[in-house]
């Protein structure tokens, strides 16, 4: 590990080479980004205990009572992590797809801008809370998410991401939260 809590890219977990699982798509979603995609990470079952083991060590010592998983990718592993951790897990979706009472907050992404929902209520107050989401690049998606857990009165506990994009702001905006994640990316650059 360095420094700020992340590995360095091909830095495996446990055994399991988490880096070299993860695919480089240049140019997407639009030209000039370097998509890394965590599919195939997740589609073989050593690579997804690997990442569910790892983020569940790490949020054992924070007492997590509650799980929220990002829309998308953030719901894959989500689930498994509150199973492991003895949690609740509720998600965080985009507007339109949870019924009911919802709460929900707007935020900026690398390449516009989006808005995140929760069921009104699925946070207690006092209830210690897991962010997850598949990649924290420049925070807006977490920094939302820690924003309702507050808003509804509970405890950011930390936030929990298979992928860092360093050369990005996220880490920085999400202070004082701490920040776990897998792997992380120094550069866009195709190496």
């Amino acid at each position: 590990m360095n420094d700020a809590g992340a590995r360095d890219p091909g830095v495996a977990v446990g055994a399991y080479d988490i880096d070299g699982a993860i695919r480089r798509i240049p140019h997407h979603p639009r030209p000039g980004v370097l998509f890394f995609d965590v599919m195939p990470l997740f589609e073989d079952p050593s690579g997804l205990g690997a990442c569910v083991d790892d983020i569940t060590a790490w949020a054992r010592p924070r007492r997590i009572d509650m799980v929220v998983g990002a829309e998308a990718r953030g719901l894959i592993l989500g689930g498994a992590i509150a199973h492991a951790l003895g949690a609740g897990f509720a998600t965080a979706r985009k507007p339109g797809k949870l019924p009911g009472a919802r709460i929900g907050r707007r935020y900026s992404l690398e390449y516009g801008e989006d808005q995140l929902e929760l069921h009104t209520g699925a946070i207690r107050p006092g209830q210690r809370v897991l962010i997850h989401d598949d990649l924290l690049a420049t925070g807006g998606t977490a920094e939302a998410l820690c924003g309702l857990v507050t808003d509804m009165g509970g405890t950011v506990a930390g936030v929990a991401v298979v992928v860092e994009l360093s050369f990005l702001p996220g880490r920085d905006r999400l202070a004082p939260h701490e920040v776990h994640s897998l792997v992380r990316f120094d550069s866009e650059e195709m190496v």
